[in-house]
């Protein structure tokens, strides 16, 4: 019997919660469980997992899904979902876009510093020259 630790959907249609179970690996993803041994909502931001029962049943050969390995990884590292804050997604065109103004910029700032330091030697130039001749 191959045993895995998954979530089990619970709640309505738009409001989803779910529950951590461990489970046959053949049964459905809401049919019957082993045993349950969190919950998770992703609307509130509410996790909660007993991390012993988990540690026994990985030791016992349970393999955990990816999304409830990051549920346990938060728990045992004390991190809150609530306090991790998503990065808006940037199109990849905008993203194109910032980049080639970036470039264009630290082009221009790059040409203005030739220009200074140019001026800069010129302005020097004629001054060295100056007392040489005297």
């Amino acid at each position: 019997m191959s045993v895995r630790i998954r979530l089990k959907r619970t709640g309505t249609r738009n409001a989803s919660c779910f529950r951590v179970v461990v489970m046959d690996k053949r049964s459905q993803r809401d049919g019957r469980s082993i045993e349950e041994i969190g919950f998770y909502n992703p609307n509130s931001k509410v996790e909660n997992i007993d991390l012993e029962r988990f540690a026994y049943w990985v030791k016992n050969g349970a393999i955990p899904s990816e999304t409830v390995n990051d549920i346990v990884y938060r728990a045992q590292n004390g991190i809150k979902l609530a306090d991790k804050v998503r990065k808006p997604s940037v199109s990849k065109k905008a993203q194109a876009k910032a980049e080639a103004e970036a470039k264009a910029k630290a082009e221009a700032e790059a040409k203005a510093a030739e220009e200074a330091a140019a001026k800069a030697a010129e302005a020097a130039a004629p001054a060295e020259a100056a007392p040489a001749e005297a």
